[in-house]
């Protein structure tokens, strides 16, 4: 077998990419002959520039006089979606670390670290972060960002547009409002929304207090989620909130947003993150919480690392779960979940490198994705997709963008058992050369 280290994208503007192993799941509508025990399949791909041209069953008859690297098996994937993650919270942790490790001490931190925040500053961070995600195969990505100041919003949001229009050709950036639910009491609410809407982004929130944990629910959660729901709607944005983040089965307000929804028949799309509390409530519960939510339409993203971290965590004592959502219920249902990074190198969560790769490898050993695989490696391709519109980024269709992850691995085994360091990137039909920035770029902040 051809050594990986010494393939070679081929320089010409059309050439194959042959033998390739692609989980089925990523080819809508291509070839899904002699699919293996892991939901892939052997294709020959045809790139044509910055397109796709043809997907074949491997070994079909090709254009020989064409160019070609032939992968003997080996996998490809697009390059993938992080729809939830924290870009101007990241790479903090060396200069505001959270002193416990907890969602409290996270907090904490974040409050003395947000008078920090200049522009220059969020910039540097974000830009910091979407190298790492560029480097490491990543197509589109959501981020939170930190609006509960007025002033904080408008610095926030104006980098972040400076920052979609520089990365435009690389990095789909999509961005909600993160602000604690309470806020929508006030007539800052409407300003936020009209601030999101102008940078056309999605309205989002956190549902618990300013301040508090997410525990027994706000007296008047329900009018506050009618709020959000009808500033959203006159506005005609879509929806993404932070919900239940702890290990308090008083955390109920996955059920309450499915009941607004339907209430106010709501039409944009709401995507709910973390719902950690579930997974601790009686099965009867999350059977009428998963029911309502399916009902409503509701897609759930899960954040395996970051609530592996936080989540009940207490000082001397070894954790008693995982922290995750009951993942395997909301799919049996029909329910869209996806995978995504969230926080990074901040006190929310102490590592990471914004690599979709390494956390679907550690959300299969979290959720027991595995066993079969089957069509786990969607939920970081087409179903975020689905989900925030990414238009044919994470997938390989034919007419779709050039763009895969190419890995050193013939089987699912083989990929998620080492860290994929030494994979290849294309990007619109080159090969990505950029590396890693160094983390003493970072130096001074």
């Amino acid at each position: 077998m051809t050594p990986f280290k010494t393939l070679q994208i081929p320089e010409a503007q059309r050439y194959w990419i042959r033998q390739a192993r692609v989980p089925i799941c990523f080819l809508p509508g291509g070839p899904k002959t002699d699919v293996d025990r892991d939901g892939a399949t052997l294709v020959d791909l045809l790139v044509d520039k910055d397109k796709i041209t043809a997907i074949e069953p491997a070994g079909a008859e090709i254009a020989a006089h064409l160019p070609a690297i032939d992968l003997e098996t080996r996998h490809v994937w697009p390059t993938l979606i992080d729809m939830h993650a924290h870009l101007d919270k990241g790479h903090i942790v060396t200069r505001t670390e959270n002193p416990d490790g907890s969602f409290a001490g996270a907090l904490q931190s974040m409050a003395e670290d947000r008078t920090r925040w200049t522009a220059e500053d969020i910039k540097r961070r974000m830009e910091f972060g979407l190298r790492c995600a560029y480097a490491h195969g990543v197509a589109a990505i959501r981020t939170h960002l930190d609006s509960r100041e007025p002033d904080q919003a408008r610095r926030g949001w104006a980098v972040f547009r400076e920052v979609r229009a520089a990365w435009a050709d690389r990095i789909l950036l999509q961005a909600v409002a993160l602000v604690p639910i309470d806020a929508f009491r006030k007539p800052y609410g409407a300003e936020l929304a009209d601030l999101v809407a102008a940078s056309d982004g999605i309205l989002g929130g956190v549902t618990r207090a300013v301040g508090g944990v997410h525990g027994r629910l706000l007296d008047d959660i329900d009018p506050l989620l009618d709020t959000v729901l009808r500033l959203a709607s006159e506005r005609g944005l879509d929806v993404d909130l932070h919900v239940d983040e702890s290990g308090d089965p008083a955390a109920t307000a996955l059920a309450r947003i499915a009941a607004a929804v339907l209430r106010n028949r709501f039409k944009g799309r709401v995507v709910c993150g973390h719902c950690c509390s579930l997974a601790v409530q009686p099965e009867e519960q999350i059977c009428r919480t998963l029911d309502l939510c399916a009902e409503a339409g509701i897609a759930v993203v899960t954040l395996p690392t970051v609530n592996l971290y936080l989540q009940d965590r207490c000082s001397g004592r070894t954790p008693r779960w995982r922290g995750v959502t009951p993942v395997h219920e909301m799919r049996q249902r029909g329910i869209p979940v996806a995978i995504a990074g969230d926080n990074c190198r901040d006190p929310f969560h102490a590592y990471g490198d914004h690599d979709m790769v390494d956390t679907f490898r550690q959300a299969v050993r979290i959720l027991h994705l595995d066993h079969p695989l089957a069509d786990a490696a969607a939920m970081a391709g087409p179903l975020p997709q689905a989900i925030i519109r990414a238009g044919p980024l994470g997938t390989i269709a034919k007419g779709g963008p050039a763009r895969f992850i190419l890995f050193n691995a013939r089987t699912l085994n083989e990929l998620i058992c080492r860290p994929q360091s030494d994979r290849l990137v294309i990007d619109r039909g080159r090969q990505v050369s950029v590396e890693l920035p160094d983390y003493s770029e970072l130096d001074g902040i």
